[in-house]
C-alpha cells in the first residue's frame, strides 16, 4: 500500500493522526509526487493538495484537481520535476 495524503489548506488541525500518518511512516515532506495548486498570479504554490509515492495515484490526484480547480493553474511534480501542468484559462 502506497501512502497518500490529501489537503484542503486548512491546517488548523496540525496532529499527526489528521495527516493521516502511521507510526513509523513517511512524512509527506519525502513522497515523490505532489499536486499543487498555485496563485492567481502563477507566483507561488498557495497549497499542496495531495502527495503520494505512487505515480499513478498522482497522476489521478492531480486530474481530479484540474477537475476541482478548471480557472486555476495546478501542477504535478516529481521531485523538482514538473510532469504535467493544467495552465487554466487565460484572462
Amino acid at each position: 500500500m502506497f501512502p497518500v495524503f490529501f489537503g484542503d489548506g486548512n491546517d488548523r488541525d496540525n496532529s499527526d493522526t489528521r495527516r493521516g500518518f502511521a507510526p513509523g511512516g513517511a512524512p509527506h515532506e519525502d513522497l515523490p509526487y505532489k499536486v499543487e495548486l498555485w496563485d492567481a498570479g502563477k507566483n507561488s504554490i498557495e497549497v499542496v493538495l495531495a502527495v503520494t509515492a505512487n505515480s499513478s495515484i498522482g497522476f489521478a490526484a492531480y486530474h481530479a484537481a484540474t477537475r476541482e480547480y478548471p480557472d486555476r493553474y495546478v501542477t504535478l511534480r516529481h521531485k523538482n520535476r514538473t510532469v504535467a501542468q493544467a495552465n487554466g484559462p487565460e484572462h
